[in-house]
C-alpha cells in the first residue's frame, strides 16, 4: 500500500522526545513538512535538527500548551510559512498519578489545564486553517486509561477519559468540512520511561528481566509495544487511504483491556516483595 505523505503540512505537539518525536521522524522519513513544538527549547531544537536530513521543511519551536496565544501563534506561524494546515498530531501531555487521599482539586485542574485544554487549544488554532482548504486530519495520542479505567492515577484516567470523549465528539462535528478526527490510545509504549519505572523499584531488590515479567503479566501480546507500531496507524490515518474513519478510537495496547486496572495491585504486591527481599538479605 502507498501512502503518499510528501509535502502534507504536519503539526506533532510533545515532539521533543518518546512516541512524539517518533512520530515526527516517521512522517519527516516520508517527504513531510513537519512542524514540531515542545516545552523545552533545546530539546525541540535539537530534534528539530535530527528531521531537517529527510523532512522536506522543519519549523521547530518551544511552546507551552496552556498558553492559548502561544499556540495560536505558532499554528499560524506553520499555516502562513507554509500555506496551510493538513494534519495536526495532538500527542502534547503525560501521565499523573494520585487518588482521593493524595490529590488536590487544583492538582487535577492543572493536569487537566495541559493535556485536556492543551489538545483544545491545538485543534481550535488548526480547525480554521483546516476548513479553509476543506481537507484535515487530527489524530489524538491518548491513552488506553482513558477507555479502561483504573483504581489508581485519578488525573490520567478523567482527562484522558475527557480528552477520548472530545476526539469522538470532534469525530462528528468536523467531517463535514472534511476534517477527520480519530483518537489512539496507547498501552505499554517503551519509550525510556519504563527504566524510570524500574529506577523506583527498591535498589538492587530485582533484575530489569524481574521487573518487565511483572509489569507484561497484564499484556497478552507478552512485550512492550515500540514506537514503530504507533507510527504506522498515524501515518495511516493522516493519508487519504483513511478517508471514511472519523470519532474512531483505536486501542494500541497488544490487546489489553481490562487488565489494566489490576496493574497498580500488581505493581504494589511486587514492589512489598522487593522490599522484603532486600530485608531478608540484609538480615542474612
Amino acid at each position: 500500500m502507498n501512502i503518499d505523505l510528501s509535502g502534507k503540512r504536519v503539526i506533532v505537539t510533545g515532539a521533543s522526545r518518546g512516541i512524539g518525536r517518533a512520530i515526527a521522524r516517521a512522517f519527516a522519513a516520508e517527504g513531510a513538512r513537519v512542524a514540531i513544538c515542545a516545552r523545552t527549547e533545546a530539546d525541540i531544537t535539537a530534534a528539530g535538527v535530527e528531521l531537517a536530513d529527510t523532512a522536506q521543511a522543519v519549523i521547530a519551536r518551544a511552546v507551552d500548551v496552556t498558553d492559548t496565544a502561544a499556540v495560536k501563534a505558532f499554528v499560524d506561524e506553520v499555516a502562513t510559512s507554509w500555506g496551510g494546515v493538513d494534519v495536526l498530531i495532538n500527542n502534547a501531555g503525560q501521565g499523573r498519578g494520585g487518588n482521593l487521599d493524595t490529590l488536590t482539586p487544583e492538582q487535577i485542574l492543572e493536569h487537566a489545564n495541559v493535556l485536556q485544554m492543551g489538545h483544545f487549544r491545538f485543534i481550535q488554532a488548526v480547525v480554521p486553517h483546516m476548513r479553509k482548504q476543506r481537507w484535515g486530519r487530527i489524530v489524538e495520542i491518548n491513552a488506553l486509561a482513558g477507555t479502561q479505567i483504573t483504581p489508581d492515577g485519578i488525573p490520567s484516567v478523567s482527562n484522558r477519559a475527557a480528552c477520548i470523549a472530545m476526539a469522538k465528539s470532534l469525530g462528528m462535528s468536523l467531517p463535514k468540512d472534511n476534517i477527520l478526527v480519530n483518537t489512539l490510545n496507547m498501552g505499554w509504549i517503551d519509550t525510556g520511561q519504563w527504566n524510570r519505572h524500574f529506577k523506583e523499584m527498591p535498589a538492587g531488590s530485582c533484575t530489569r528481566e524481574e521487573f518487565d515479567q511483572m509489569v507484561l503479566k497484564v499484556v497478552p501480546a507478552g512485550r512492550f509495544g515500540q514506537p514503530e507500531d504507533v507510527t504506522g496507524m498515524v501515518l495511516f490515518l493522516a493519508s487519504d487511504r483513511a478517508s471514511f474513519i472519523s470519532g474512531a478510537s483505536i486501542d494500541i495496547a497488544g490487546g489489553m483491556q481490562g487488565q489494566i486496572a489490576y496493574y497498580p495491585t500488581l505493581k504494589r504486591e511486587f514492589n512489598e516483595a522487593m522490599q522484603a527481599r532486600v530485608a531478608a538479605r540484609a538480615a542474612s
